[in-house]
């Protein structure tokens, strides 16, 4: 049986502990067994090589070295490492090495919440996005700063709410994207706000193919 672990905190605007566990019924209708921690302390207590996927769903907040450098060292290894939204998008802001890992990093959302935009699929024949068709989100539309390495699997067009932004033209965003960090597969994407979005179908779907990719 393949192993996650699932570390949620940080923020509570993002409801971390429920899209946790939205993430955790994913998980275990894949038979994974899955680990919640609340505490970032488990980065540095548990053998993090023993999973095979863990999901950070930790906004914003402070990491230590002593619990950073076993989670890069852990992907680079090859454990697998997937997320959505602010819980991997927005985590550590000081920590770059953490963004370089997870392949970009969120910098704005105009017009904030209930923003409603379309997420287009870009590949519909690939394994992370077959069977998923465009659909229309309302919810924060992420603006990310994104590594040229990255493998873009669906994308959302700006502009859609005003602001200095709309002076640079049309521009399409990643939404989904993959990359590797040594063995490790790295997935994420923008969507999940709060439960209700992550809910979504499409966006349960996403996070199910993502995860399962993702993992050793």
């Amino acid at each position: 049986m393949k192993k996650a672990l699932i570390f949620q905190g940080g923020w509570q605007g993002h409801e971390p502990k429920d899209v946790a566990e939205i993430l955790s019924g994913i998980l275990k209708e894949e038979n994974f067994e899955v680990k919640i921690t609340d505490t970032l302390t488990t980065l540095e207590e548990d053998d993090l090589t023993s999973y095979d996927l863990i999901v950070p769903n930790w906004t914003q907040g402070t990491i230590t070295k002593e619990q950073l450098q076993p989670l890069l060292k852990a992907v680079e290894a090859g454990t697998g490492l997937a997320g959505l939204h602010g819980g991997m998008g927005d985590s550590f802001r000081w920590e770059v090495d953490y963004q370089f890992m997870v392949g970009g990093q969120w910098v704005a959302h105009p017009g904030n919440d209930g923003i409603t935009y379309q997420v287009n699929i870009l590949d519909l024949d690939h394994p992370l996005t077959k069977g998923v068709k465009d659909f229309t989100v309302v919810s924060e539309q992420y603006y990310m700063h994104v590594d040229p390495v990255v493998k873009v699997h669906a994308t959302t067009r700006f502009p859609v709410a005003d602001g200095p932004h709309k002076a640079n033209g049309e521009v399409d965003m990643p939404v989904i994207w993959t990359k590797k960090w040594g063995e490790g597969k790295v997935y994420y994407n923008c969507l999940g706000h709060v439960a209700e979005i992550v809910r979504m179908p499409e966006v349960i779907e996403l996070m199910r193919k993502g995860m399962v990719w993702a993992t050793r």
